[in-house]
Formats: C-alpha cells, structure tokens, sequence
C-alpha cells in the first residue's frame, strides 16, 4: 500500500485537502463500483498537521487530522520501505494543498512543515506541491534549481523571492526529479492524476479521471492567465502610446513613425517601452489585441474570422498562430472552453 500523507496547516484551501483525499481513497475504487468490479484502493490516505491539531481551513471549516508531523518524522527515521513500493522504490508520498492566506503568513507559520520537507526530500521520498503550496517547497530549498510551476497569478512574487528556482508558471504540471508541482488552485485533480499514473499505473488514472469526470492530461495554464501588460510606471512617452492602443488596437503601429512623431529614437522608443512593460511597443500591442479578441470570444456571437478583423488581424493563419502562442489553445478551443453558455 501507497502512503499519501497530506500536510494540512491552517487558512489552507479545503478543497485541496478534501479532494485530494477522495481522488487517492477512491483511486480503482469508484470506476471498479461502476463496472460492477471487486474494488481494490492502492492509497493509504492520511492528513497530517502539526501536533495532530485540526486544521483551520481558509472557508473556516475545520478538518480532523489522522497524524502528526512527528508521527511522518518518525516514519523517515525509521528508513522502513514498505513492500508495495513505487516503481522508484518510495511508497511514501507528501502532498502540499494550495495556500489560502497570505504567502508570507503561511511562510512565518509553518516552519515545522518546512522542516519535514528537507527532511523527506533528502530521504527520497516524493514530494508534491500544488498551486502557492508550491511556495513553501521554495522555502524549504528542495526546490533549489529545479523546475517548478505555481499559480499563474503569483508567478512575479514566486520569481522575487526564489530567482535560484527555475519556474515554469504557463505548465500545469512540472515534475523534477522526486518533486512534483502543480499550477492552479483545483489543480490539485490534475497532480493526483499524474501521481496514480507514476505510481500505479496509466489505466488507473484514466479510469479514475472517467469516474470523476475529469479531463485528463490538462498541460498549460496559459488560457486561464490574464496577459500582465498594463504595469504601473511613470513614463509619459508610454502612456501617451498606450493610450493610443487602447482607444484603437487596430492601427498599424510603426516604430518608425511613433518616434519621429514624438522626437525620440526607435532605440529609445523600444527602450523606454521596454523598461516601463518588460515588452516593445508591437509586442503590446500584440497582447491587447490579442486580450481584445479573448473578450469577444467568451462573450460575443462573432465568428472566429469577424473577431480576428475587429482586433486589427488579417491574415486568418497568423491570427490563429499568435492566438494558440499566447493562450495554449486555438480560437475555437478557447470559445468553446470559456464562452457564456446561457
């Protein structure tokens, strides 16, 4: 039997604790049930918390712990391998649920998860992490350059506080060596999934993705994550273009005549757009169009080719290229995943 020992601490998401533990506990189980099938769980599934306290989730429900970080400590100790092991020969599994509260909160508090972590990773045993759970694998220095991924809307801070981290945040899914990491806050499905499939095998977790009705092999979070292009800054030059964008994303935007028409340089026009946005006037421009068309298609009745037209695109191929580039997913994927449906 797989231990999958889950490390609760408080203003955690409930749901990727309380997921967590039905997608394991009902792994060959639940798609068994349907198939009228002898059942067969793989999982030993158990909470942890500090001391074995009840865990104080951020919706304020409370959940019971089946042990303590010590009782997992004194596993470790003992260096016991349980005869069912994994193909790697660890049947010892950690999973780190998503951050709820505030990161540096959640840092300053759980200095004895951290602890169990260097200590499980130097043992070998595998480590998963999901969403800013992921923050404190960071903290704990396992994930030291390795890759990773965390929630696309926390990728700026991730990358400040631990640049020595190779971090992925468009995948869904990462795994370096023993440690897993997932993007999203319900990505906690999509890390179980690969988990069974690593640690059981594919057929188990494909028939569980069936029992639950989830879609499987799910790789980017591209098309979920807002294009971060309007920063804050102080340069007028920038905001004057910027302005002009907005009120019309479809001009031809040229460098040269931007320039001349504001008496700078293009090398000065590109470095000042650069240092303001991290990105050069046509690759803003770019994004606003491309964020223009993502609206439309989630809420208007256009077809793909009249969107591609309204936000200044002409050539069908290339609109479809860029589009696939900056959201994982074509147009029509991307409609069909995100449009209002009543």
């Amino acid at each position: 039997m797989i231990n999958i020992y889950i490390l609760g601490f408080d203003q955690a998401l409930a749901s990727a604790i309380t997921g967590v533990i039905d997608l394991f506990a009902l792994a060959g189980v639940t798609w068994n049930r349907i198939q009228q099938q002898e059942t067969a769980s793989a999982f030993n599934v158990r909470l942890a918390s500090e001391q074995g306290r009840n865990i104080h989730c951020i919706n304020s429900l409370q959940l019971a712990s089946h042990c303590s970080f010590s009782d997992i400590e004194a596993q470790l100790k003992s260096n016991l391998k349980d005869q069912y092991a994994t193909p790697d020969g660890h049947s010892n599994i950690l999973i780190v649920p998503t951050i709820g509260g505030p990161i540096q909160q959640a840092l300053d508090n759980n200095i004895e998860l951290i602890q169990l972590l260097r200590k499980a990773d130097q043992a070998g045993w595998t480590i998963a992490g999901n969403c800013t759970g992921n923050f404190l694998l960071a903290q704990a220095g396992i994930l030291d350059n390795k890759t990773a991924t965390t929630h696309w809307g926390f990728e700026t801070e991730f990358k400040q506080r631990y640049p020595q981290i190779n971090l992925q945040a468009e995948q869904l899914i990462t795994r370096d060596e023993n440690i897993f990491c997932a993007g999203g806050g319900i990505a906690w499905f999509d890390l179980g999934l690969h988990i069974i499939e690593r640690s059981v095998d594919f057929e188990t977790a494909m028939q569980t993705a069936k029992a639950f009705v989830i879609d499987y092999r799910r790789d980017s979070q591209l098309s979920y994550s807002l294009m971060r292009i309007a920063k804050p800054h102080q340069d007028e030059l920038v905001h004057k273009i910027q302005e002009l964008i907005e009120q019309d994303c479809t001009i031809s935007l040229s460098i040269d005549e931007l320039a001349i028409q504001n008496n700078v340089s293009q090398r000065t026009l590109i470095r000042r757009f650069n240092n303001a946005l991290g990105v050069p006037p046509n690759t803003y421009l770019q994004s606003v169009r491309i964020e223009r068309a993502r609206k439309m298609l989630e809420e208007s009745d256009y077809n793909v080719d009249t969107v591609m037209n309204k936000v200044g695109y002409e050539d069908s191929s290339s609109f479809r290229r860029l589009f696939k580039k900056k959201t994982g997913v074509t147009p029509t994927e991307y409609r069909t995943r995100f449009s209002r449906r009543l």
